[in-house]
């Protein structure tokens, strides 16, 4: 069973930029990502609120950020983590291997919240996206549904409107407009947090309790990105993260 200072698990934006940080600190780093390395970010295509490069593309940017942490010599896995064991030893087990560490990263994030089994079933074969910037463009001058009802949902309205011919806003449960050609679902995200649930504290809504230290309730365990209970979910704040649950790591490392 191979060892290592610490295991990420997430290769988002922010498990990568902690990855960054502890292989410049000379660590040993193992990177465990169930799907593909970028996270959400990648499927949007022109982000304008990265400071200093306007206009990238989330693929983009996430592949020089991944390529940066492979080239300081952080090890990439494409496994998925099926349990954590705590204890002054981790243990991080994926369904064909067991990986040790003395300190643990949990940067799964995210995952859009699914319409109710009754939208969907009135959706039909109706497209159903759970990203404006990355499918408007393909119903531009055709009428689209989103629904949800907060800030998520008000930004994806305010991008449809410049492509669709009408976009219709709807609740959930609302009936689905006979017009629309696609639903574009904005009702909130879900943290990857259910395998941690008796090994680190979750709040109500299952993201894993830790202020702006990155610290979770268990000693050698530190959290980043959007799982964690915080205010702002933003690309720049789960950098942040990485950088600080990272130096935390480094610390509690000795």
């Amino acid at each position: 069973m191979k060892k290592y200072d610490c295991i990420i698990i997430g290769a988002g934006i922010a498990g990568l930029t902690a990855a960054i940080y502890l292989e410049r600190a000379g660590k040993n780093v193992l990177v465990l990502e169930s799907k593909i390395h970028g996270g959400q970010i990648i499927n949007t295509v022109n982000i304008e609120n990265w400071p200093g490069d306007l206009g990238v593309s989330g693929a983009e940017l996430m592949q020089k950020i991944y390529q940066q942490a492979i080239d300081l010599g952080a090890e990439v896995e494409y496994e998925e983590v099926i349990g954590v064991v705590n204890g002054d030893e981790k243990i991080v087990k994926t369904e064909d291997e067991e990986y040790k560490a003395d300190a643990i990263i949990i940067a799964t994030g995210t995952e859009p919240r699914k319409m109710s089994e009754k939208q969907t079933a009135d959706a039909g074969k109706r497209a159903i996206s759970y990203c404006a910037t990355c499918d408007g463009a393909l119903y531009k001058g055709k009428p689209v549904v989103v629904v949800g009802s907060g800030n998520t949902a008000k930004h994806e309205i305010a991008y449809l409107e410049n492509l669709a011919s009408k976009v219709y806003h709807i609740h959930h449960d609302d009936p689905i407009p006979e017009e629309a050609v696609a639903v574009f679902v904005a009702i909130g995200r879900i943290p990857n947090t259910g395998i941690f649930n008796g090994i680190v504290d979750l709040d109500q809504d299952s993201y894993i309790v830790a202020s702006e230290d990155c610290k979770t309730s268990a000693k050698g365990i530190f959290v980043a990105g959007d799982c964690r209970t915080k205010d702002i979910r933003q690309l720049v704040t789960a950098a942040g993260d990485g950088a600080v649950a990272a130096d935390a790591v480094i610390k509690y490392l000795g």
